[in-house]
This record gives C-alpha cells, sequence and structure tokens, in this order.
C-alpha cells in the first residue's frame, strides 16, 4: 500500500474529526459568512501531485483555497431556484452513506435496496399516493422527469403495437406532449429520449395564471391524432401555481393520454393541512416527480420517480448481465432507472423521515410558507417593488416598480448577494427576480434581514 494511503489509514478516525469540525465550523458560520461571496479572479489550476501529502494537507489546501469561496447554500437566506439545506439528521445519513458506500441496485447485496424500498413506501405516504404507485431514487427533477417520460414513451408504443426501448423512438412517428407551462427539464428529457424538443406543445393557460386552461387541454387533445402525453404541473416554478389535476385527469374519459406529473417541491404541500388541496389528483398520474434535495432538505442529489406502471418502467431500464439479479416480479433497482451503480441516496431521505417524521417536515413547510408571505408583504408595501404574481406557496416572484431592465436587475441582485441570494427570471415578459423558500433553518427574521437588504439596495439603485 502506498506509505501516505497506509499512515491514512492508520489515522482515519482522527482524520474524520477533523474533518468533522472543519464541516461544524463552516456550518457554525453559516449567518456571518457572505450568501454568495464576491467572486475572486478565477485561479491558475494546480498541477495534480506526483506524491501527495496526505488528507490533512489537504483539508488544509480545501479550506484556504476553495472554502472561502464556496456560497453559503445550506443556510437561510440562499434563496435563489428552489434549494433546501440538510436537516441535522439527514447530513448524519449522508455521511454514513458515504462511510458504508453501498451499490444499492441489486438484491445480491439486499439491505441497501429494502431500505430504499421502506423509504419510498414512507414518501408515497407522505405526499398522499397510493400503493399503485411505486417509486425509485434517481439524482434530481431532471431525472425524475426523464425517467417519467420514457416510461411514458414505452405506453405510447404499447398503443401502438411497437416498443421504442427495442424499436427506437422512431417507430412511434410524431409524438405530442402538452403541457401549459412545463419546467425547461421537460424539454431536455425530450431532447434525450430522442422525441425532439419540437414534440412539446405548449397549451394555453387561465388568465393571468400559470396553470393550463383544462377546456385548451381538452380541445388540443381533441386535435392529437392517436395517444398522447400530458405533463400537468403541482407547483410551477415562477409561481408555483398548481394544474386543477381532478380535471386533467377527467379527461381521460375522452381521450387517450399518458398523465405525468412534475411535482418537484409542489408535493410538499401535501403535508400541510391549510394546502393539501392544491395536491388532491396527484395520485391520478401514471407517473409523478418529486425533488428532495429541495423541501426534504436532504443532500444533492436526491429525487424520487413514481409510476403506476413498474411493468414498463423495467421493459425500458432493464439491464441483461449475468452478474445484476433478474427482474422478476418485484425488479432490482438496476431495472429501473438509467443508472447501473446507485448510491444509497435513501438513507439520507430515511435518517430525516425517521429523526423528524411527518410533523417535523410539516413544521419545515409551514414555516417557509410563512416566510414567503412575509417577505412578499413586505416588498408590497415598499413603492420600489412589484409582485409579479401573488405568493401562492413558498416562492416570491417579483421585480422593481420602476424601468425593471435585466441589467438594473442585476445590480440589484448583485448588491445583496452578501446577504441573500435570488435568482432572475422572466413573467409574462417582465424581468424579475425569485426567492424561494425552502431551507430547514430560515426563520422571520431572516426574512426581515433580507427585505431590509433588498429595499436599501433598491434605494441605492434608484
Amino acid at each position: 500500500m502506498d506509505r501516505t494511503l497506509a499512515a491514512d489509514l492508520a489515522r482515519l478516525p482522527d482524520l474524520l474529526d477533523a474533518t468533522r469540525r472543519a464541516a461544524a465550523e463552516a456550518l457554525a458560520t453559516l449567518d456571518e459568512r457572505a450568501v454568495v461571496p464576491a467572486a475572486p479572479k478565477p485561479a491558475d489550476p494546480e498541477p495534480l501531485p506526483e506524491r501527495g501529502h496526505g488528507t490533512e494537507a489537504a483539508l488544509a489546501a480545501f479550506r484556504t483555497r476553495w472554502e472561502p469561496r464556496l456560497s453559503a447554500s445550506a443556510g437561510p437566506r440562499y434563496l435563489g431556484f428552489v434549494t433546501g439545506g440538510a436537516t441535522p439528521a439527514a447530513l448524519a445519513g449522508d455521511w454514513l452513506t458515504a462511510a458504508h458506500d453501498q451499490n444499492s441496485n441489486s438484491s445480491m447485496d439486499g439491505a441497501g435496496q429494502d431500505l430504499e424500498r421502506e423509504t419510498v413506501g414512507w414518501l408515497r405516504e407522505l405526499f398522499g399516493l397510493s400503493d399503485a404507485h411505486t417509486g425509485t431514487f434517481v439524482s434530481g427533477a431532471t431525472m425524475s422527469n426523464t425517467t417519467g417520460l420514457a416510461i411514458a414513451r414505452e405506453w405510447l408504443g404499447e398503443r401502438l403495437g411497437v416498443s421504442p426501448a427495442e424499436d427506437g423512438a422512431a417507430a412511434l412517428g410524431p409524438v405530442r406532449v402538452l403541457s401549459g407551462a412545463p419546467h425547461s427539464s421537460i424539454a431536455k428529457a425530450l431532447s434525450f429520449l430522442g422525441l425532439g424538443r419540437s414534440s412539446l406543445v405548449r397549451v394555453p393557460t387561465l388568465p393571468g395564471r400559470e396553470a393550463v386552461d383544462p377546456a385548451a387541454l381538452d380541445r388540443a387533445l381533441a386535435d392529437t391524432p392517436g395517444p398522447a402525453v400530458v405533463v400537468a404541473n403541482a407547483g410551477t416554478v415562477n409561481t408555483v401555481d398548481f394544474d386543477d389535476l381532478p380535471a386533467i385527469a377527467a379527461l381521460r374519459a375522452r381521450h387517450d393520454f399518458w398523465l405525468h406529473t412534475d411535482a418537484a417541491f409542489g408535493a410538499f404541500a401535501a403535508l400541510s393541512p391549510e394546502q393539501a388541496h392544491l395536491t388532491e389528483g396527484l395520485d391520478a398520474a401514471d407517473s409523478v416527480c418529486v425533488d428532495l434535495h429541495k423541501w426534504l432538505n436532504v443532500p444533492y442529489d436526491s429525487a424520487v420517480q413514481f409510476t403506476r406502471r413498474r411493468d414498463l418502467q423495467a421493459r425500458v431500464f432493464q439491464n441483461a448481465a449475468a452478474y445484476l439479479g433478474p427482474l422478476g416480479e418485484h425488479p432490482d433497482l438496476v431495472h429501473l432507472t438509467p443508472e447501473n451503480s446507485h448510491r444509497l441516496r435513501a438513507l439520507a431521505a430515511w435518517f430525516t423521515l425517521r429523526a423528524y417524521g411527518r410533523q417535523g417536515h410539516r413544521e419545515i413547510v409551514e414555516r417557509n410558507i410563512a416566510g414567503a408571505r412575509a417577505l412578499g408583504a413586505a416588498l408590497e408595501e415598499d413603492p420600489a417593488f412589484t409582485l409579479l404574481a401573488p405568493v401562492r406557496l413558498n416562492v416570491v416572484c417579483f421585480t422593481l416598480a420602476d424601468a425593471p431592465d435585466p441589467a438594473r436587475l442585476t445590480a440589484l441582485r448583485e448588491a445583496v448577494s452578501a446577504e441573500v441570494f435570488v435568482t432572475p427570471t422572466v413573467h409574462e415578459g417582465t424581468a424579475g427576480l425569485r426567492a424561494a423558500f425552502s431551507n430547514w433553518r430560515t426563520t422571520q427574521a431572516d426574512v426581515r434581514r433580507a427585505a431590509r437588504a433588498l429595499r436599501t439596495a433598491a434605494r441605492e439603485i434608484a
């Protein structure tokens, strides 16, 4: 064994303790650190060392060279994208995921698969899905949407008497995928699956909304020859608008379509009794996307994909090799996702669900919703700002009241980046900013701090 590697093995408990101290210090200083540090001139890449100096030296180099440039995305005022943090239990689970280093795709080493299936069952219950749905862990919402649409592609083939998994996507002929306000990952998935971005047909939405107009969807389906795919939204990115899922599902009485629901973070509305009505009809979907490194607050990368047609899922992703388990009635996970190598992502989710239960995660969701409403109210009271949409759940979509052009919004965003991070958007043709609340640490004090920073920066820009 290499001498440096052997020395690290002998000192492993001490090295892990040093890493623990470094991690604890980073987390303890989240409030004091700039949310997004000022970007220095990129450093020239260092050459690969010929002879290493061990973990302790690598840790010291990381803390000097890279840690000061990392954003405080684990913290309470990182409101860009839809980014959760990692609850204490999820962090513990993720650390143990690396320590045990399981490839949980095979029944020949089955504890990982059993743990994942138990966790999927808990999540299914959390989101109000029935036992008709089975689920698998994937890396994020994009891969969850891609997996769901891959199953939909095979369903289209079943309807047409072909198998895209065997014959290729061209065997389907023209395909139409209908949606009101699809997330950008849907078009990316269609490109990846060989269906093409041009197969995505945008259906009119309700006036002033991002929710699809069910009557317009009915007409579009009537104009679609043969079976189709409908992508419904349970929480759009800009305004967290929800399609009328029961109304869309009811259209299957007249039209033949696969219903995929993108509920990447909107599914968590089911945890709040006040908001649970938004997710009514989620169980009627043929496939569902939920992203867990958003509102479940587990580390990147983690999402879950649900479907009612595991048989079609296995037909798409089956992998034939002597060292892999059989398909069978309960296929190994290797036959259910694009990944042959599949880290035990479920462990972090299992830990946080086991540690805090439904009630603990409901509290996070409801506190984040209250935070979004408070920030929305604070900005609405300030004449420097205009809300671009009502605060429906956990996202505040806003802009400058005077000359909201991209340059001024960029200046505003950069001016507040040490205190709060928000991301740019465009809503109904108007440039704006988004503040998305999904971190378990965020409190009303953070909301006040963010609002104060935004107001001060708006005055300076004006």
